[in-house]
């Protein structure tokens, strides 16, 4: 929500019909403001509103009002999400009932913990020192702080733990719509123009829930390159919008909406 441009798409976001509900992949604002700004639009129109975060939202930075780094932050954007109606990861998971349903609908928090690592390296500190050879460095490394934990990678531990746990906990006749703004397998990242990325794109521990879970979809974002693959016969798919410098070449001229309970893979 930094772009105005961006902030036109969501004005102009309308549903299909009264019963729609939207996912939203993380990534909304790096400032609470724009969060609340931007989902409060989105829930005013959309029956139901789904948000996992991103890093941007994690972010603590100095021009934000709200300093709450790493796990208090977060926990006060579950609030924020709460206050204003929004889904979030600490929720009951909604069962969607309309066409292509009956699912249910998981909104997850998974971080990342650097096992995402170019070809040679056997750790985190040799996969970074290749990335920083490449260039390549996350702005997360700044600005996303693993307050309590000591790092990221242990927090994403806990939060793999504890979204594990919730799937589990599933009714095991329903398919589920899992929702993670890091995809959960490493497979989007091969066509990264800078591979090294990749480091900060999600984690192997998750490499296997699309089959364990009963996934109908995957839908995350992150990448920045909005497509649909195939693993294992399980469709998933990149809802991001970007920078304006991003989508600009694509010719588009509003925000697109994806059904994700399509039939087939056309966008």
């Amino acid at each position: 929500m930094t772009y105005q441009q961006n902030r036109r798409f969501v004005e102009a976001i309308r549903p299909h019909s009264p019963d729609d509900w939207l996912i939203v992949a993380g990534d909304v604002a790096e400032k609470f403001d724009d969060v609340e700004w931007a989902l409060g639009v989105l829930r005013r129109r959309f029956a139901k509103v789904v948000w996992s975060p991103g890093n941007h939202e994690l972010w603590t930075t100095k021009d934000d009002p709200v300093q709450a780094r790493g796990e208090v932050r977060y926990k006060q954007l579950v609030e924020l999400c709460r206050s204003i109606d929004v889904l979030t990861p600490e929720d009951e998971f909604a069962v969607f009932e309309g066409a292509g349903g009956p699912v249910a609908v998981a909104p997850l928090f998974t971080l990342y913990d650097y096992t995402f690592r170019p070809a040679g390296t056997t750790d985190k500190a040799s996969a970074l020192a290749v990335a920083q050879e490449a260039g390549v460095i996350c702005t997360d490394e700044y600005f996303l702080h693993p307050d309590p934990y000591p790092s990221r990678e242990a927090w994403c531990a806990a939060r793999v733990e504890e979204s594990e746990r919730r799937l589990r906990a599933v009714d095991s006749s329903l398919r589920t719509v899992l929702i993670n703004h890091w995809p959960l397998v490493r497979d989007p990242t091969f066509v990264l123009r800078y591979p090294e990325f990749a480091l900060w794109c999600g984690t192997e521990r998750t490499a296997d829930w699309h089959l364990r879970f009963r996934a109908a979809v995957m839908v995350y974002g992150h990448l920045h390159i909005p497509r649909t693959i195939r693993k294992d016969g399980v469709r998933f798919d990149e809802v991001s919008l970007g920078y304006p410098r991003e989508w600009q070449p694509r010719g588009w001229t509003a925000a697109p909406l994806l059904d994700v309970l399509r039939e087939g893979d056309a966008r």
